[in-house]
């Protein structure tokens, strides 16, 4: 089997597939929180995904890509059997969250696959642990049925076509209300839902943390582009994170910075759509 082969490559929702690539160095020391950085060829660039599983017995690496820019794209008409370029990694900070006793994991939209690794760490750790995911509609979902095997998961839909309508931040609301008592909220999804997440999670007198899924080029600390502000200090997301206190981050500055690159992604993906 060659180096970084994609093993497997499966639609999950529209736009959205699971990868499952055979990196044996990867898998060796791959942690939940952690992520890789990608090429798809010699000219690709440095696209950074986070590790939604993994395999040590397998050697495999599983990330989920939605497919958004130029280089997503190019990896959407990758085959199965074929090989990336690179695949570096693990980098960045796991997860820890053995300080806390009671936890409330909280997915919005491809954000479900970054907790599912946490998901899997708690329930072998024998945490109690509860999930939300979140999402605009019924499609829009995956590994429903793996978070439901792991802990009492709560669906929320923008529109109500599958669980409950509203927001994220309104189930929250309504398992405190019910008593439910959280140490701590980890939320992973868009900017906006991880700003109010954590918003709501001060309010409430919990502690909150994100994860922060920033623009990256090298991911080892040195370009900056994944800098972000932290409680009024520049931290970067590839050495520094990807998780911070919620209740410290900048999120208007980071969605600000999430857009820096947008009309120039639009032109590459122009040009390979011809």
């Amino acid at each position: 089997m060659e180096k970084f082969q994609i093993l497997s490559k499966t639609d999950l929702c529209p736009r959205v597939k699971e990868y499952v690539v055979y990196a044996p160095m990867v898998a060796r020391h791959a942690k939940a929180g952690q992520f890789v950085i990608l090429r798809t060829d010699e000219n690709g660039e440095r696209v950074p995904f986070t590790i939604c599983d993994y395999s040590r017995e397998n050697c495999t690496v599983s990330i989920m890509v939605q497919e958004v820019g130029a280089t997503t794209m190019r990896l959407a008409s990758m085959k199965v059997g074929e090989c990336l370029k690179d695949f570096v990694g693990p980098l960045g900070n796991p997860t820890d969250l053995s300080q806390f006793d009671s936890i409330l994991l909280v997915g919005g939209g491809i954000g479900s696959a970054v907790i599912y690794p946490q998901a899997k760490q708690l329930k072998a750790e024998n945490k109690n642990f509860e999930i939300i995911l979140g999402a605009r509609n019924k499609d829009l979902f995956f590994y429903l049925d793996e978070f439901k095997s792991l802990a009492p998961t709560h669906i929320v839909t923008d529109d109500g076509s599958i669980g409950t309508k509203g927001l994220v931040t309104d189930k929250i609301n309504e398992l405190i209300g019910e008593g439910k008592r959280f140490d701590v909220i980890f939320a992973v999804g868009p900017l906006p839902m991880m700003k109010f997440v954590a918003k709501l999670a001060t309010n409430l007198g919990i502690k909150s943390i994100v994860s922060m899924n920033s623009l990256m080029v090298d991911g080892t600390g040195m370009c900056g582009c994944c800098r972000v502000t932290v409680d009024g200090k520049v931290k970067y997301a590839c050495i520094d994170g990807p998780e911070f206190d919620g209740s410290l981050v900048d999120y208007d500055e980071a969605i600000t910075r999430s857009s820096t690159y947008r009309e120039i992604e639009q032109t590459h993906v122009c040009n390979i759509r011809g």
